[in-house]
């Protein structure tokens, strides 16, 4: 993860240090170590596709997408928002299984339950780069 363009954090230290470890998981893509931050009724939607619901549900789909590239580096731009409800910027660095390496925009709300658990996420970019002939 990149953190050398971030121009905002609204963030407490202790929640961005959570944040930090939820994206170095996420660009590690380790769906089970990634789980461990999920509330058993997670929704997860990207763009304008219908919402995954469901721990088991998000896991297996965002297992089979992260399999789907070689790798995957976050460079946050912007954090706005609360210690429970954020927003992320970032261009989000990708390698591609061919070795080319893309960039996307990226933005993702995200809001944790009282638990300290990630309850739902919306994720809105472009993926179409990185799958790209």
């Amino acid at each position: 993860m990149i953190t050398s363009n971030l121009r905002m954090n609204q963030l407490t230290e202790s929640a961005f240090a959570w944040y930090q470890t939820y994206l170095d998981t996420i660009d590690s893509r380790d769906i089970e170590t990634y789980a461990d931050f999920l509330a058993d009724d997670i929704s997860v939607q990207f763009n304008n596709d219908d919402p995954v619901s469901g721990k088991d549900s998000v896991v297996a789909m965002l297992g089979q997408y992260w399999q789907s590239f070689a790798g995957l580096q976050h460079d946050l731009t912007n954090i706005y928002g609360t210690d429970q409800n954020f927003v992320l910027e970032a261009l989000n660095h990708y390698e591609r299984h061919d070795g080319k390496n893309v960039t996307t925009r990226a933005v993702a709300f995200t809001d944790l339950n009282e638990n300290g658990e990630v309850s739902s996420v919306r994720v809105y970019a472009d993926a179409t780069p990185i799958f790209a002939p």
